[in-house]
């Protein structure tokens, strides 16, 4: 069974090698080779699930090497959480792509596998080098998808994406550094142990890595004040390399719930608690900054980016909580914001190729095809990412201000959070009645008859996705079961440690 560990990374691996030795011309044998490698995943993922459901961590030494000398992957809760997460986005991501995406350039298939090869190996990684190893994978894949297809706008946005996330890798070096030098390992779980007992003359170099580490995840997360590559990142890619990117944020804020509960955890000493101070001012700023970007927005893309800010914020709000039942809160939200957002994504592509010259621009402008489609498919997604009842992203809202009933910082909580709610549903109404009621008088006579029909490949990602937020409403009870036991396991980080180093405790 502890083999069933590495499949999540092997498989994209081994499709995007696969991919990369096709000719251009095979489309379609690339297209059936990476829906399979999707699906793939996604069974992978879901047998995970049902294997870590007894709360049981699995632990894979590459090479037979045991830790902490060796290389080890951890499946945990947490860990195929993640998993299944991404892989459910990834292949609603792809169905868009083969509408017309994926022609647009020879490796994208290859750059697909490999950007999830790189998420997963960064889920699963026990040692913080090749946590590193596989961020540097993932953003080597992401920087040829955000580039995929050319433009003027969009390699000026890729070169800031690539300029701001070196120097993101640069600063990581020197944190993993610094703890080796210090510590002597970079295993998590080791890590853990050692910086409990640091000596007293060591600890400022080692409280100062890991808020230097701190610093690298919340630009990998898009927290204020680093947030400023993302809008136009996001905003000028392709639609379904910007639904994909939905998860690449939540990969920062998956590193601050692991490392921050692990390694700086309460058992830590007086490293502990390192960034209590600062993770909940922050994530709160991050919000407000998102929606304020969102209603200010002039292109729906844009503003979809902002909203993606201000998801963020709320996610991280309910991890700066630092109780159970914030980082319950918390995992629930991860996926519902990750699967409404890309929906958006997804369809103010198809609403924009529908409008020709006025694109996704938030002005009034004709009338597009199929307007009662595309509006309920907003209204559904605007509900969805405004926090409206009865949908999960009300769930999610209702529960995080339930989970800072007792913080000290509770009315900050609740005003940010209803605040924001507020100018976010103000945004997406104003964007609704632009698209949708402020039309042209004369367009419906005017409008071609050869304007694009909805077709499969447009229609059944967003509906999926949507429809995955539907069944975390409806079956919100189960899943929150699920990350509630998550996060007990992760407040509890000695059964981590455990499993990964058995008796050399």
């Amino acid at each position: 069974m502890n083999h069933l560990i590495i499949t999540p990374v092997v498989v994209p691996l081994l499709a995007g090698i696969l991919l990369l030795l096709l000719r251009e011309q095979d489309v379609a044998i690339k297209r059936l080779l990476s829906l399979g490698s999707l699906i793939a995943q996604l069974g992978l993922a879901l047998l995970l699930v049902k294997t870590v459901s007894t709360g049981d961590i699995f632990v894979y030494a590459l090479g037979n090497w045991a830790a902490p000398f060796g290389i080890v992957l951890v499946a945990d809760r947490l860990t195929v959480w993640m998993l299944s997460t991404t892989a459910l986005l990834s292949i609603f991501a792809f169905i868009y792509a083969m509408h017309s995406t994926d022609k647009a350039g020879r490796h994208f298939h290859a750059l697909f596998q490999l950007q999830l090869f790189g998420l997963n190996g960064a889920f699963l990684t026990g040692d913080l080098f090749n946590l590193f190893v596989f961020f540097e994978i993932l953003l080597l894949a992401s920087y040829g998808l955000l580039l995929h297809g050319g433009g003027r706008l969009r390699t000026k946005a890729g070169l800031h994406f690539v300029v701001i996330n070196l120097a993101g890798s640069t600063l990581f070096l020197f944190a993993v550094g610094t703890l080796y030098g210090i510590l002597g390992t970079l295993n998590m779980a080791d890590l853990a142990l050692k910086v409990a007992s640091v000596p007293p003359e060591n600890l400022p170099l080692v409280r100062a890595a890991g808020l230097l580490l701190f610093g690298v995840f919340a630009l990998k997360a898009a927290l204020l004040p680093l947030y400023l590559w993302l809008p136009a990142a996001y905003a000028h890619t392709s639609a379904p390399v910007a639904a994909l990117f939905a998860i690449m944020t939540k990969v920062g804020a998956y590193c601050i719930l692991r490392i921050y509960t692990l390694i700086y955890a309460e058992q830590a000493g007086p490293a502990a608690n390192l960034i209590e101070s600062w993770l909940l001012p922050l994530a709160l700023a991050t919000l407000m900054v998102g929606v304020l970007g969102a209603v200010g927005s002039r292109h729906l893309r844009l503003q979809t980016a902002y909203l993606v800010i201000a998801s963020v914020g709320t996610l991280l709000i309910a991890f700066g909580l630092n109780s159970q039942a914030g980082i319950a809160t918390g995992l629930y939200y991860l996926p519902h914001t990750t699967f409404a957002s890309a929906a958006l994504f997804l369809l103010a592509d198809a609403i924009a190729r529908r409008r020709g010259e006025m694109a996704d621009r938030l002005d009034p402008g004709p009338v597009i095809a199929s307007p009662r489609l595309f509006g309920g498919l907003f209204m559904i997604t605007a509900i969805l990412m405004a926090g409206l009842p009865p949908l999960s992203g009300f769930l999610g809202k209702f529960m995080l201000l339930r989970a800072a009933l007792d913080h000290p910082a509770l009315p900050w909580v609740m005003a940010v959070v209803l605040i924001s709610g507020l100018l976010a549903l103000i945004a997406l109404a104003r964007t609704g009645s632009l698209l949708f009621y402020r039309v042209h008088a004369a367009s419906a006579d005017n409008q071609s008859s050869n304007v694009d029909k909805p077709c499969f490949n447009e229609l059944a990602p967003i509906v999926g996705l949507l429809g995955l937020c539907l069944v975390l409403t409806i079956w919100a009870e189960p899943v929150l079961q699920y990350t509630n036991s998550t996060a007990l396991q992760l407040l509890q980080p000695y059964h981590y440690i455990h499993a990964v180093l058995g008796g050399r405790i």
